[in-house]
């Protein structure tokens, strides 16, 4: 299982200069290598070397660097037709599309580098890199993490590594490829209802509250409000840096549900089922007072720590369809819109059982799991005679 390490430069005041001034050198040139690509209808990687490698080589890139920037430039490109397959850039003829269609792709000065090998070795004793830079080879940079990510670097690194500037912070992510955990024959499946009044229930009873998160991007957001309207430098200063604490608050907050989540299904020997929530923001209609409390749910990212957390444990998961979870009934499977009175009360029109709303979901999804385990288990093996 690949996952990501990121960990902080400390570089001087020189070493930061010369990373600053190599990513703004390699994303120009990414820049060019898009312009040629696009005038030459984006050719494939081998011919778009023969068109820029020279060049690139001229500008005081090295070997091993041009070879990245024009990689990344096609791998951009490829990123942007499967979007356009997809649909996620509007239907064919919208104005996004044509805009999207109609010029070459561009790169921020800051964007990330990727970097092999050859360009960057870590000294993990010293916790030190030597990294490629278009003033030459810089060794001795400092960088900082935990010591769980220290260990997780030395034993498991593989591939490459990106070099990004964020605020004027340097981070390397590195990937590391896990050996996952194997997977158990659950005993059954506990299921979890994703919400944004109650961020995760799960149907053995364990319930995350969002009241305090929603309270605090509350106060973010008015935060914000204030600060966008006095226009100065160091209203935007404050901006860049409360946007960074607020997602790091986020960010936290779902890895304790999710490590919480993970946690009991390893210890009862049961697995995880999971809402497949994909394409809801596609799909919901809402008022516009409810639409910032919308899009700031975090949703994806529970998701994405719950299956790898449950990977590295060798916890069994599986994705349902969250159709119906909220309107049916657990207890005789009754369906109907009614039975969901408001957003915490569910009252069964059927058999008349009252519960919680989200418990009630959450009991609905864990039968979906089980359910879907077991077809994904059938035997296609014919009988024996």
């Amino acid at each position: 299982m690949k996952i990501v390490v990121q960990v902080k430069l400390m570089p001087e005041a020189d070493q930061a200069a010369a990373l600053a001034a190599t990513l703004h050198t390699v994303n120009e040139a990414a820049c060019w290598v898009s312009q040629v690509a696009f005038e030459h209808g984006v050719p494939r990687e081998y011919e778009l070397r023969k068109h820029t490698y020279a060049q690139l080589k001229a500008r005081g890139l090295g070997a091993q660097s041009a070879q990245h920037v024009i990689k990344k430039t096609r791998d951009a490109y490829t990123t942007l037709a499967a979007n356009l397959r997809a649909g996620n850039l509007g239907r064919p003829g919208s104005k996004r599309r044509r805009k999207a269609e109609s010029k070459p792709i561009t790169f921020r000065p800051e964007a990330a580098q990727p970097y092999d090998d050859r360009c960057l070795s870590w000294q993990y004793d010293a916790q030190t890199v030597s990294v490629w830079t278009t003033a030459g080879r810089m060794r001795g940079v400092r960088f900082a993490c935990s010591p769980g990510a220290l260990e997780t670097l030395r034993e498991h690194r593989r591939g490459e590594c990106d070099l990004i500037s964020r605020d004027g912070v340097f981070y390397l992510v590195a990937t590391c490829d896990v050996p996952e955990q194997e997977a158990y024959a659950p005993d059954g499946f506990i299921g979890v209802d994703l919400g944004i009044v109650n961020i995760a229930t799960t149907s053995t009873g364990h319930q995350a509250a969002g009241r305090g998160l929603n309270r605090y991007r509350k106060r973010q957001l008015n935060l914000r409000r204030k600060l966008q309207k006095k226009r100065t430098k160091s209203a935007r200063r404050v901006l860049v840096r409360q946007r960074a604490r607020e997602a790091r608050h986020v960010r936290n907050t779902n890895h304790i549900i999710a490590k919480t989540i993970v946690t009991e299904a390893e210890r009862t020997g049961r697995g995880i089922a999971l809402e497949e929530l994909k394409g809801i923001r596609a799909r919901v209609r809402l008022r516009k007072p409810q639409r910032v409390t919308f899009h700031s749910w975090a949703f994806a990212q529970l998701g994405d720590f719950i299956v790898y957390k449950a990977r590295r444990a060798g916890v069994p998961l599986v994705h349902v369809d969250p159709a119906y979870t909220s309107q049916q009934c657990c207890q005789c499977d009754y369906i109907d819109k009614n039975n969901r009175v408001d957003q915490a009360r569910f009252i069964c029109r059927g058999c008349g059982v009252v519960a919680h709303a989200d418990r009630n979901a959450s009991h609905n999804i864990a039968r979906k799991g089980e359910s879907v385990w077991n077809a994904g288990r059938e035997s296609r093996v014919p009988a024996t005679s």
